[in-house]
């Protein structure tokens, strides 16, 4: 096996394996190089975080330093560590990540939060929930998480995304309350909805080139390519709002930067009242909130 990392072999103690592995990342300019470094070195070691630090003296062995550079060699080709693990943690879950699905991102929890904001007085109510190109099922396990009598909805037009969804729904204890079917947008949905939710391809068509690697080589171009102008999921969803949102209900869908506007705009034109944007923790228009009218 190619080495990358001079001096990384076993023996080598658990302290100057994370520096060679940190050292390595931040000469390739990957963002935040010592976490990816634990966070490897730990998976290929099978030691937490608590281990690392109490015990940095310790040598790795031979096994864990031969997984450790294979693993690197990966992030090194700027594969994401969430992909090179096989999960992501996302709200209070590990959840299954495979190249099917979006990698599911922290931005992403904004529209729980959203829901629980404008829903946490119905928090104990038996709601109904639809998740919109649900991938990963991230969003509706986390949903039927805080709302622990609800029932959820997760529709998306990949069938490698929806088995992925439905493995983690199972892995959360939710598949009682939440099911998956594979189809579009409009798959013959049926009923109203207390609460649709919906994290579509944003990305303009033009600009998924210049995307960073680990997005563009790893994130399947289904759930990026938002078209010409990024909006093309958000008028299909927008035009079917009117169907699927219960009187009094609210449809939250994540957006990206600088489209919220445009989106809000969407909703009001649908007859959605009291729209508006809600910001991620790092003051990024995030995600559009919009209410059905009473009947």
């Amino acid at each position: 096996m190619e080495r990358p990392f001079e001096g990384l072999t076993p023996n080598t103690s658990r302290r100057q394996a994370m520096r060679l592995l940190a050292d390595a990342f931040a000469g390739a300019g990957i963002e935040d190089p010592s976490i990816d470094a634990r966070l490897l070195l730990c998976a290929a070691a099978g030691f937490d975080h608590v281990a690392l630090i109490r015990d940095p003296d310790l040598p790795i062995e031979e096994e864990a330093a031969e997984l450790a550079l294979a693993m690197a060699q990966r992030r090194l080709a700027r594969e994401p560590v969430s992909r090179i693990l096989g999960q992501r943690s996302f709200w209070s879950f590990d959840l299954l990540v495979t190249p099917a699905v979006l990698d599911p991102r922290p931005d992403t929890e904004t529209v729980v939060d959203g829901a629980l904001e404008v829903l946490g007085e119905r928090q104990g109510e038996a709601l109904s929930i639809l998740d919109l190109g649900t991938g990963s099922g991230a969003i509706l396990c986390a949903l039927l998480d805080i709302f622990p009598n609800g029932r959820g909805l997760g529709v998306d037009l990949s069938p490698g995304a929806c088995a992925v969804a439905r493995e983690n729904l199972a892995r959360c204890e939710l598949n009682q309350r939440g099911e998956v079917r594979q189809g579009g947008w409009s798959a013959g949905l049926p009923g109203l909805y207390d609460l649709v939710v919906s994290n579509p391809p944003y990305i303009e068509s033009g600009a998924l080139a210049g995307l960073d690697p680990e997005v563009r080589l790893f994130d399947p171009l289904l759930a990026l390519d938002g078209g010409p102008d990024g909006l093309t999921a958000y008028r299909d969803i927008a035009a079917l709002l009117p169907a699927l949102v219960a009187p009094g209900g609210f449809a939250i869908l994540e957006v990206g930067q600088g489209q919220a506007q445009a989106v809000m705009d969407l909703l009001k034109g649908q007859g959605l009242r009291d729209v508006r944007a809600k910001r991620d923790l790092a003051g990024v228009e995030r995600a559009v909130i919009g209410r059905k009218g009473a009947a």
